[in-house]
């Protein structure tokens, strides 16, 4: 159990950025800032000041509000060394092992390309939690944009490994859709059937349906379960095409 806040903050269209503040040591930063007004809007509400951002890849929906975040703050810019060149606020650039801290909370960094060529996941295996960005959702994995499904099935091995009870913040609300396409992959399966009865609740209501857990995960996403790369690259091109 973590003693971390973390508040989830909608954005867009159907982004989630993510505020976490460390009560002891007074520290905030922001995960994936697709834009800044909202951010600082809810830190100024709480009496927080942001000092970090952490970005997990360069797609603007991510980092849009970087620059205006750093200015109003002097937060410092963490992200993919190998995306450097496409974040130009970026002020500490992290690769495979590396850490980042927010006061005694430590994160380590994961490579997770797929997505993008760079992407990147903080684990924060003290707290049992991860940001995974557009790496893994729930029930749905990030569409291969600039890597291949042996990357991205890799990336899914890699954190079914992590202990199920690992919370998961994923940064976008798509689990109503990823959770039809889910049943049409894997049609038998009873735990995906329930959970989409929740997910259909939650959303008739307007409400959220991350963050997930691993466990969760583990039980109804059609990638994380894929046995191989060959069928999660089936179950990928399933799901770019699907209009269910």
């Amino acid at each position: 159990m973590t003693d971390l806040e973390i508040v989830r903050i909608p954005a867009l269209s159907d982004n989630y950025i993510w505020l976490v503040h460390d009560p002891v040591s007074d520290e905030t930063m922001v995960v994936d800032p697709a834009e800044a007004a909202p951010v600082l809007a809810e830190a100024d509400k709480r009496g927080w000041t942001i000092g970090q951002i952490w970005n997990t890849h360069w797609h603007p929906d991510h980092t849009g509000g970087n620059a205006a975040i750093r200015e109003a703050t002097g937060a410092i810019v963490s992200g993919p060394a190998a995306e450097a060149a496409r974040i130009p606020t970026l002020d500490v650039e992290l690769g495979e092992g590396d850490t980042v801290t927010l006061g005694a909370h430590v994160a380590t960094v994961l490579e997770t390309p797929g997505h993008t060529a760079g992407h990147i996941i903080f684990h924060l295996p003290g707290d049992a939690l991860v940001f995974t960005g557009d790496t893994l959702f729930a029930m749905g994995c990030g569409r291969l944009f600039e890597g291949d499904a042996g990357q991205m099935f890799a990336n899914m091995q890699r954190l079914a490994a992590l202990p199920p009870t690992t919370i998961v913040y994923c940064a976008h609300e798509y689990t109503q859709a990823n959770g039809r396409f889910a049943l049409a992959a894997e049609p038998g399966n009873a735990a995906t059937r329930a959970r989409m009865e929740t997910v259909d609740s939650l959303r008739a209501r307007g409400e959220a349906t991350v963050p997930t857990t691993i466990a969760e995960e583990l039980a109804t996403n059609p990638f994380l379960r894929a046995q191989s790369a060959a069928q999660l690259a089936e179950r990928r091109a399933a799901k770019d095409a699907f209009r269910g």
